[in-house]
């Protein structure tokens, strides 16, 4: 039955007095309130506003877009785990919903790359890119978060450091074997170049914060404290293997493809802007990261990329 106008004004009575406002006086506030329109809710125009070129070449425009999209993304999906890791009582169709939902938000930016991939041109790159540097898409903290929130520490650890580190190692220790270190270090040395110096003083007491708070809240983490049969459950690890396998080689993959066709071309490798041997760095049979390596059968952990 549809409420009338004396139901309304109950609820909201009821409502203003459970916080100990005058009822009247918002409904006075209402006489005043302009009406909402799409551009101020979306703020479109503060988000158009957003894009600023470092150059003259068109095509930098298309980049920056690109990457600002990607990080309203990752901002999505950090909004849909982070209603799973901060439950205290996940259901398997809850859990299962959260999850595709993360997904398809991946497979979107999975096959978006081609955006990149065909979308700019390609001496237009090389020369704007060299007003990037030493910036890098390696400095997407909200990336780095959706790690964390993924997966136990250890399975982000260099796949060479592993065996050194388990529970008891400091967050410290283990946040300087994280993979994504080597990108950011001279291998013979240890010394940290501009590219990781720069993103560990803006970030990196924030990590070891979420590392911390991540430690046992984590998506992998969550699903091990579900009794055996929902573990089990068919639709769950369906969902579980899809994330694991569309964020750590679809998606991997795609930006590598659109580094490939910038940075090697004519058979030549160019330096990623941050320094970084950005083959060895991107591909998964090097990274060996899975989020989920319980979910995965011997043979395809040890195919793991390929």
């Amino acid at each position: 039955m549809e409420e009338t106008k004396v139901d309304l004004l109950r609820r909201l009575e009821e409502k203003f007095v459970a916080i100990n406002q005058n009822t009247d006086t918002h409904l006075e506030g209402l006489v005043w309130a302009k009406p909402i329109t799409y551009w101020d809710y979306i703020q479109t125009e503060s988000l158009l506003g957003l894009q600023t070129q470092r150059t003259t070449l068109p095509d930098e425009m298309v980049f920056i877009m690109y990457h600002q999209i990607n990080e309203l993304l990752f901002k999505m999906i950090l909004w849909e785990m982070e209603q799973v890791t901060d439950s205290n009582d996940v259901t398997v169709q809850f859990f299962t919903e959260k999850l595709s939902r993360i997904s398809r938000y991946f497979d979107m930016l999975s096959s978006s790359f081609k955006i990149m991939q065909d979308g700019m041109d390609t001496e237009q790159y090389l020369k704007f890119r060299n007003t990037l540097t030493p910036a890098s898409g390696f400095q997407s903290a909200q990336y780095r978060l959706i790690e964390f929130g993924s997966t136990d520490l250890i399975n982000l650890i260099d796949f060479r450091f592993r065996s050194t580190i388990d529970r008891n190692t400091p967050f410290e220790h283990a946040y300087e074997h994280l993979y994504w270190q080597a990108a950011g270090k001279d291998h013979k040395t240890g010394k940290k170049n501009t590219l990781i110096t720069l993103f560990e003083e803006k970030y990196k007491k924030m990590f070891l914060g979420k590392m911390e708070e991540y430690n046992t809240t984590n998506l992998y983490a969550k699903f091990k404290t579900l009794p055996e049969n929902d573990r089990n459950n068919p639709e769950l690890v369906k969902a579980m293997r899809h994330y694991d396998h569309t964020v750590n080689i679809t998606w991997v993959m795609a930006h590598y493809y659109a580094a490939e066709k910038y940075l090697q071309p004519k058979g030549v490798v160019v330096e990623a802007t941050g320094g970084s041997d950005w083959r060895k760095y991107m591909l998964p049979k090097y990274q060996r990261r899975i989020f989920f390596p319980e979910l995965w059968s011997k043979e395809e952990l040890d195919n793991w990329g390929e």
